[in-house]
């Protein structure tokens, strides 16, 4: 103890020039070490802040949800569905047809925001959403139902489809939000096992609902416009059952496991699209058939 108390060094022990420096290190670090700590207290705020934020977002964005399933209920017994008028053109036809009334469920949410056109559900998952459709295919990518900015966006159809007369392929996009809202959780689709508990799923547009059988399950990516490839996202209308089948059999080549479903000219088409990470401008594509 005495020899460890003799081997001590005190700042006293160097001349005056070498205490100065001394100091002068020790003020440096000092003063490093707060900056430190102002830092990493700053960082933490800020992650607390995020995280926050993000939570807050996604108990906003799930509450919204709800709130719009409990709206599409309640109109079930609230509203007095008012027929619609006979020879109106709606989406991209100029021809002159009666469109049928809409749905009932669906008549409030439609009179609070016209660019509704339909509802998907998918059991287990997040996925149980009102479908937009507008003049472009942006707006909805950063708006709700309600149409305030949100980065979740929207689920909408493909503007250059159309419902009346129907798109031989109707092309729904969503966002992949890692919260799993929107699309986030339509790659449960890539694990065939999902797929053989949910072989079918309902989208509605506002005229009638629809059950849909899953026929292929593929990935994809966005192609140059000169890129001579099948490109799923332009197949909306066919001219002739062999242009049908061409589509139907690259899709079928494209599907990461066989459903043992096939579609026949004629039959009614669901595309289901969101982004995919495991390649640049990816896709994860789901494509549907209407069973009735």
């Amino acid at each position: 103890m005495e020899q460890a108390k003799k081997n001590k060094i005190s700042l006293k022990d160097f001349d005056p020039e070498m205490q100065k420096q001394i100091k002068k290190e020790l003020q440096k670090r000092e003063k490093r070490r707060k900056r430190l700590t102002v830092f990493c207290s700053l960082a933490a705020v800020c992650c607390i802040g995020y995280f926050g934020f993000y939570y807050y977002m996604t108990y906003r964005t799930e509450n919204y949800r709800n709130d719009l399933a409990e709206r599409k209920e309640n109109s079930i017994y609230t509203t007095t569905v008012t027929p619609s008028t006979p020879g109106v053109t709606v989406n991209k036809t100029t021809e002159n047809i009666e469109i049928p009334d809409i749905l009932k469920e669906y008549q409030s949410l439609y009179n609070s925001n016209k660019s509704l056109v339909g509802w998907i559900k998918i059991e287990d998952t997040k996925i149980d959403y009102p479908v937009m459709q507008t003049v472009n295919n942006d707006y909805y990518l950063t708006h709700d139902f309600d149409q305030n900015y949100d980065k979740n966006g929207s689920i909408f159809l493909d503007t250059d489809c159309s419902l009346i007369p129907r798109s031989t392929n109707l092309i729904v996009y969503g966002h992949h939000m890692k919260s799993g809202r929107m699309f986030g959780e339509l790659d449960k689709y890539s694990q065939e096992e999902f797929w053989a508990k949910h072989p079918s799923f309902t989208f509605d547009t506002i005229y009638e609902k629809g059950t849909y059988l899953v026929m292929y399950v593929f990935r994809s990516h966005i192609y140059k416009e000169d890129e001579i490839a099948f490109k799923y996202y332009q197949f909306i209308d066919v001219n002739s059952e062999t242009e049908f089948n061409s589509n139907m059999n690259e899709m079928a080549a494209m599907s990461l496991y066989d459903t043992g479903v096939t579609a026949q000219y004629g039959d009614q088409i669901l595309t289901l699209s969101t982004c995919d990470s495991s390649q640049d401008a990816g896709r994860f594509v789901v494509v549907a058939k209407k069973l009735y």
